[in-house]
């Protein structure tokens, strides 16, 4: 796969603030082409989680969404309808599966499975939304600033989920972000480091077999934790819980 990413600037209107930017700083309007990458190899394979990772404004969006468009059967998670219904009814696979899955999104509290998308945190609603995009079984998955609404910690636990779900699944993921330390996690096959100053470096790395710091159970029944709140192998609140995880049973 050979990626050509450009912008063409537009016509801008001088002003007088504009003026004083320009003089201030010795800047004039962009002109012309801004090229992000001209046929830039990116060796995906089936099956691949590809890892676009660099600062705001590199290109590693532009550069992960002219991948996809490469590809076929290609689900966008950032495009989802989540719907109405509560979460342990709003996938489209068995109950069992349904819970897995939501638990490996970090969605395995009683609670949160009887709540509607509508009443979810912002992390909590894109942790949905990639649990959907998984239900779907789509060959690819397309996913924006995965991880970055979540706290860190969360964060390497979904990546981790996720990097155990593609292998499962047999499903390719392209993502992008900001945050480098979901990479451990995560693992990605396929690491496309994105710099300001227009470097890009293609890494192809082999996935190895990697132990997680989280406890990981299918079979134990839903603990209470310290806040009251019963998880169904997912993530529970309260400083004496640890964390059980759930991709096992799900596949």
């Amino acid at each position: 796969m050979h990626l050509t990413v450009a912008h063409e600037f537009l016509p801008k209107t001088p002003s007088a603030h504009a003026a004083v930017v320009m003089d201030h700083f010795g800047v004039g309007f962009e002109t012309g082409r801004y090229v992000i990458a001209d046929r830039l190899e990116i060796p995906v394979q089936p099956d691949d989680v590809v890892l676009f990772v660099g600062p705001s404004g590199s290109g590693k969006s532009s550069l992960m969404r002219a991948a996809a468009a490469q590809l076929a059967n290609v689900l966008d998670a950032d495009a989802l309808d989540l719907g109405i219904r509560i979460l342990v009814d709003g996938l489209p696979i068995p109950i069992q599966e349904s819970l897995a899955l939501l638990s490996a999104c970090g969605l395995g509290e009683a609670h949160l499975l009887l709540r509607t998308p509508q009443e979810l945190s912002d992390g909590q609603r894109y942790r949905y939304r990639l649990a959907l995009a998984v239900s779907r079984h789509p060959e690819w998955i397309v996913a924006d600033e995965v991880t970055a609404a979540l706290d860190r910690t969360l964060a390497k636990v979904v990546a981790f989920n996720l990097r155990k779900l593609a292998t499962r699944i047999g499903c390719g993921f392209l993502l992008a972000t900001t945050h480098e330390d979901v990479i451990p996690d995560l693992q990605p096959n396929l690491l496309v480091r994105c710099r300001l100053d227009g470097r890009i470096d293609v890494v192809r790395q082999d996935v190895k077999k990697k132990t997680s710091a989280f406890q990981t159970s299918c079979s134990s029944p839903p603990a209470r934790c310290a806040t009251g709140r019963t998880s169904l192998g997912g993530l529970t609140g309260g400083t004496t819980c640890r964390a059980r995880l759930t991709w096992r049973c799900y596949g």
